[in-house]
């Protein structure tokens, strides 16, 4: 069931393995010091502390976007609701008019947020942190809404999912 070796080790493999795991998607997004949004999806997004409120998401080394967002002064997060799949895919691009047509919300520091999310974070850098061929970003939440009858957008075994209510 385990690789012994690095050299045995099936990088396909554990990725479908770690597709396994459902996850929430969001957009991470931050103004840059020129003024230009950058904006990310993300499935690496979770929460870390309580007390002082702490999320973390992880951006990848060769992303185009990890200059402005490790010298961002605040973070947008925006966890997405089932109807924004179309966002989804267009800010998992690396390039392009992600922000073209999107109805722009201003949180805490001026930073983005995605209109009807099914909820927002507003943020601030707390730390990063080596993660391989990532760096995980930890962020202190300064403020959060959620709107708790939105169905969320959930990503599953490389697909998206829809989760539907269990009858009690």
């Amino acid at each position: 069931m385990s690789a012994s070796t690095a050299d045995a080790f099936d990088t396909r493999a554990f990725r479908c393995t770690l597709g396994a795991f459902a996850t929430g998607v969001a957009i991470v997004a931050a103004e840059g010091e020129d003024g230009t949004l950058v904006g990310m999806t993300m499935s690496s997004f979770n929460a870390v502390s309580l007390d002082p409120p702490l999320v973390l998401f992880s951006v990848a080394r060769n992303a185009l976007s990890l200059p402005a967002l490790k010298a961002a002064r605040a973070y947008g997060i925006s966890v997405l609701a089932r109807n924004q799949q179309e966002l989804s895919g267009r800010f998992a691009r690396a390039q392009g008019e992600k922000w073209a047509g999107v109805a722009l919300l201003r949180g805490a520091g001026g930073a983005p947020l995605i209109a009807e999310a099914a909820a927002h974070l507003e943020c601030v850098p707390h730390a990063i942190h080596d993660g391989g061929d990532h760096e995980i970003f930890i962020a202190r939440v300064l403020a959060h809404r959620c709107e708790p009858a939105a169905d969320p957008l959930v990503f599953h075994a490389g697909r998206y999912r829809s989760l539907s209510a269990i009858a009690s």
